[in-house]
């Protein structure tokens, strides 16, 4: 539905009827070859990762610019009166409110209320065919374009024959056929995952894409709307048993025959009862529910959806596009400069996160926590942090800040860095470990690494920081390697282990902490 919208909207001021049609086919045309160069480049999952927050800012500005550019045809303006975009629409609406057909505004008002009234009473009728044919009758048989009421542009009958695209139109038109791409494309997914059944094969983005593209594209040129996926189409469908394609070439059989022998009669349709049609429709994108369950999730998602409408309306659907997609970046951006550190302490059942400071709060001393690393009751206990997820260059600064002011507050001798989550790293992430390493070392602080995934491994020893770790011997398997035998489990404590006696001083060592108790005792 929005996709058909904004390409109707999109061609309403291109000039004649034949200019309308030229324009259209180069419209879909567009949107095709943007679709299939997107799947010849497997841009698929990428499209496809556009916030639902951005999707729903797009559909409200193109409900509210599409359902103002209703508001002539509903007054029965007389002068032809088009904008491109909400605010040229808007000033063309104000204009028709100098040029209003009483019996064109009566017509409008018994069109919206039966709209209205069907879908809240009794929402399985086709209301929209009911309203249309009731507007055809009305004009056939009660002499209402006698009294001023305009029809539709006459239909043509029979199969459509084949349009050139022009060229000349591709500047103009370029912008709106971006927008249609990812919203087909976007709609088209959302409407394959909603109506999938389980053991049904999983959705391909790129297929999807070729799909879509290649549909509007060979459409394109007999001056079809862009093709996408709809919920409305499928759930008929389903209701009616679909099973398989066999029901899209029934339906493209049936349309046929529609153009072939009922387009004489589409010919007596008012424009007041298309324009209350559209508008009803176009005001549904325009969705206060979604915009509202954003508020329930991230309030930082309702900008997003907010802004978005906003400069699609001020700015084009293009320009609202890209503006969700930045703002998104940088709500991405925003969380993974979060740090990703926690610290552990050993409980009956095993290792369990320690108190969790929030983000920003400053780090608590050492002696507030109970049994922390570097208390006077164990002076010199290991502090032991992991990483809840994978460090990037986004986060890795913060990260590591936090785990040295958690190293600092606890006077910790010997932190012990769990890396289970850690299953890639880049060399960004190596310089800054090897930098927080000497950090440590100067501040009398040993570090060592645990729980590497042996992939990780193989990558990290291309750093000769890393194999120099590994030399001294502060690369080890598990945490109860690093930090040594539990009191009780019938073994004495030991100190962690250090750089083998051929090896040569390095400026990173820091003498090992005399044997004491250990971390839970």
């Amino acid at each position: 539905m929005a996709t058909s919208l904004v390409g109707l909207s999109t061609i309403d001021g291109a000039g004649d009827s034949d200019a309308r049609i030229r324009a259209l086919a180069t419209l879909t045309v567009l949107v095709g070859v943007i679709l299939v160069a997107a799947r010849l480049l497997r841009l698929g999952s990428l499209v496809e990762n556009i916030s639902h927050a951005t999707l729903t800012g797009i559909k409200a500005s193109v409900g509210l610019t599409v359902a103002v550019g209703q508001v002539p045809k509903l007054l029965g303006a007389q002068e032809t009166l088009h904008g491109h975009g909400f605010v040229p629409e808007l000033r063309a609406a104000a204009r028709a409110l100098s040029d209003v057909d009483g019996t064109t505004v009566v017509l409008s008002l018994v069109s919206l209320a039966v709209l209205v009234g069907l879908n809240r009473a009794w929402p399985r009728l086709p209301a929209p065919l009911i309203v249309v044919a009731g507007g055809i009758l009305a004009s056939a048989f009660g002499g209402i374009t006698e009294r001023g009421v305009s029809l539709v542009s006459p239909i043509p009958a029979g199969l459509p024959s084949v349009v050139l695209p022009r060229l000349g139109d591709v500047p103009h038109l370029l912008p709106a056929a971006a927008a249609i791409a990812i919203m087909a494309f976007l709609e088209s997914i959302a409407v394959a995952r909603e109506v999938r059944n389980r053991k049904d094969p999983r959705i391909d983005p790129d297929q999807e894409l070729l799909a879509v593209g290649a549909a509007s594209l060979v459409g394109g040129f007999t001056a079809v709307i862009p093709g996408a996926g709809g919920f409305s189409q499928s759930a008929v469908a389903q209701r009616a048993g679909a099973r398989s394609q066999v029901v899209s070439v029934v339906t493209a059989a049936l349309a046929v025959l529609v153009a072939m022998f009922l387009a004489p009669v589409l010919d007596h349709m008012p424009e007041a009862t298309l324009g209350a049609v559209v508008l009803v429709a176009t005001l549904g994108l325009v969705d206060v529910r979604e915009f509202r369950a954003l508020t329930r999730f991230d309030i930082s998602e309702l900008w997003i959806a907010v802004a978005t409408t906003l400069v699609g309306l001020l700015s084009g659907l293009l320009a609202g596009v890209a503006a969700g997609v930045l703002m998104t970046l940088f709500i991405v951006l925003r969380d993974l400069d979060r740090p990703q550190v926690e610290e552990l302490q050993h409980g009956p059942d095993g290792w369990d996160v320690a108190l969790d400071v929030p983000t920003g709060d400053p780090v608590p001393a050492a002696s507030s926590v109970a049994g922390a690393a570097g208390s006077p009751e164990h002076p010199d206990r290991p502090l032991v942090l992991r990483l809840r997820s994978m460090l990037y260059t986004a986060n890795v600064r913060p990260t590591l800040e936090r785990a040295l002011r958690l190293t600092q507050a606890a006077r910790a001798r010997t932190l012990v860095l769990e890396m289970s989550a850690m299953d890639w790293v880049s060399s960004t992430v190596v310089d800054e470990l090897e930098g927080f390493d000497d950090e440590l070392a100067a501040n009398g602080c040993r570090l060592m690494l645990t729980e590497i995934p042996p992939t990780l491994v193989e990558r990290l020893r291309s750093s000769d920081w890393f194999r120099e770790v590994e030399q001294q011997g502060r690369v080890v398997p598990t945490l109860e390697d690093a930090v040594g035998p539990r009191p009780g489990a019938g073994t004495t404590d030991a100190p962690p282990p250090t750089r083998p006696s051929d090896e040569p001083p390095s400026g990173r060592d820091v003498p090992p902490a005399p044997a004491g108790p250990r971390a839970g005792e």
